[in-house]
């Protein structure tokens, strides 16, 4: 495989390598699609303001424990290297904990209800539980990540490893998106409406399939770059991350480009409410129909990725994946306002997938790119001050999916709170749908049954998945306009850094 003077993986450490990637994936869309975007709200009916505040603190909290597990991961040495013992046993762990946050108590009544019955008990029990999940899923989504940059030494295998776990990774959301809460859905039917005991079950079954696939990453993966000698603290990582030009440029681009992270937040309550009216197999067809124009989109991008960077630059591709994403963003809102009731028929159905496409390619180029930025990153650090910080630069990445989530997540919590779609009144939205009525009947302002408590609703819904995430990307382009790192100078520290190896390894 490519230049045999480089080390590098074999094919079956990559196809291990991605077959975990997908695992871990389907965990993280078990706890952030069935428990935080519906589970949570719309099942145990905790008023919007505090399912946001629990994610917000659980994220904040757990971002900045990144650059602490990043560190944690710098200094470990094994026989295994430094990513793999948390990827041989972090897998179970996260895999008990993300059942134990589907077991909990209703909420009944008003957010000011709060210390009635086991209201408080709930609440309590969704953040702790919540946010000890994110501290376990840390300890191996930063060497899940960091790896990369220790299995190969030649930069196209880089190149193409990062496109493949992207992929993969999609694949494992992508499906966990589509299928859990169609999947749940049913499972509530077949149980007569008992909900969570439907979603409990669904999550059982998802969580045990993604920890035995997450497992296959750390039994057949192995590092071939060794780390560096020197150990760190946490304050001067810190430090370190903030000195490197290239690596602080595509943070600050990740913390402004938070407002995307709606999309996936209020995917399924869109879904379950404007499209499929909380049938099973309907949420399934909508998921498949819609998801399906934005996974289409991240897969065909993802896979040519290498093969564009052969014609064009990461940053011009990485500035021009964010441009491409504002109007069609926008697009989706101003359907809905135009066309309210209509947007579930064929026509707008198509032009839907298309922005979706169009929002799929734009988020698949930012995922790979972004990860090839931050590896090229730690060649930089290399180079210069002669340390690899593998683990504490790709906790980066994992510090800005959280703090985005954490940020939207108040978002999205205050604008519930503006159409008071919270708490009693999504339980009589619920109500009224398994009563056999369709929301966007009632959407039509020129008919006589308009309904303008749910006019609210959905608006609110179709506002959260379109103008801040367009907003985000717009405003995220401002710190990578000069990117410090361009191609030809990596290519030539790459290269300086192989031929520092190279000596090293014969003076051994």
């Amino acid at each position: 495989m490519g230049n045999t003077n480089l080390k590098t993986y074999t094919k079956k450490e990559r196809n291990m390598y991605l077959t975990g990637l997908m695992g871990q994936n389907i965990l993280y869309n078990v706890t952030n699609v069935l428990l935080v975007s519906y589970f949570l709200q719309n099942v145990l009916y905790i008023p919007a303001i505090f399912v946001s505040i629990i994610i917000a603190i659980a994220r904040v909290w757990d971002a900045f424990n990144d650059p602490i597990m990043g560190t944690i991961v710098d200094k470990t040495r094994t026989k295994w290297g430094k990513c793999r013992p948390y990827l041989i046993f972090v897998p179970g762990i996260v895999m008990i904990i993300s059942i134990l946050c589907f077991v909990n108590f209703e909420y009944v009544g008003t957010a000011g209800d709060i210390l009635k019955g086991t209201n408080l008990v709930c609440v309590l029990w969704a953040g702790f539980s919540y946010i000890l999940w994110g501290m376990s899923y840390t300890a191996g989504d930063i060497p899940l990540w960091g790896i990369t940059a220790l299995m190969t030494e030649d930069e196209k295998h880089k190149q193409k490893l990062i496109s493949l776990a992207r992929m993969f990774a999609g694949v494992g959301g992508g499906v966990a998106m589509l299928a859990l809460s169609p999947c749940a859905e049913m499972m509530t039917s077949a149980l007569k409406g008992d909900a969570k005991t439907g979603y409990f079950l669904t999550a059982l079954i998802a969580t045990v399939i993604g920890a035995a696939l997450f497992q296959c990453a750390g039994i057949g993966t192995r590092e071939y770059i060794e780390p560096s000698e020197e150990k760190y603290s946490v304050k001067e990582n810190f430090k370190i991350m903030w000195r490197n030009k290239p690596f602080r440029q595509i943070l600050l681009s990740g913390l402004l480009n938070a407002p995307t992270q709606l999309m996936m937040i209020v995917a399924i309550p869109l879904v379950n409410n404007y499209y499929s009216s909380q049938n099973g197999m309907m949420s399934l067809l909508y998921l498949a129909l819609l998801g399906g124009g934005l996974f289409i989109g991240q897969f065909v991008i993802m896979g040519l990725v290498p093969k564009m960077l052969e014609k064009t630059t990461k940053k011009k591709l990485y500035n021009g994946s964010k441009i491409i994403s504002v109007l069609p963003q926008m697009a989706l809102f101003f359907l809905f306002l135009a066309f309210p009731h209509r947007l579930a028929e064929p026509v707008f159905l198509i032009i839907t997938m298309l922005i979706f496409a169009v929002c799929g390619i734009a988020m698949g180029l930012n995922s790979v790119l972004q990860s090839l930025m931050i590896s090229d990153a730690v060649d930089y650090e290399e180079y210069h001050y002669g340390i690899r910080p593998d683990g504490v630069f790709f906790s980066g990445q994992t510090f800005l999916v959280k703090i985005g989530s954490g940020f939207a997540s108040i978002i999205y919590g205050i604008t519930c709170e503006m159409v008071n779609y919270t708490g009693d009144n999504i339980k009589k939205l619920n109500e009224f749908i398994q009563q056999g009525n369709i929301i966007r009947d009632f959407l039509d302002r020129s008919a006589p049954n308009f309904n303008s408590e749910y006019f609210g609703y959905m608006a609110m819904l179709f506002f959260c998945i379109s103008v801040p995430p367009a907003i985000g990307s717009l405003l995220s382009v401002i710190p990578t306009w000069k990117y410090a790192l361009d191609d030809d100078e990596h290519e030539r520290i790459l290269g300086e850094l192989n031929k520092r190896r190279r000596e090293k390894d014969e003076n051994k």
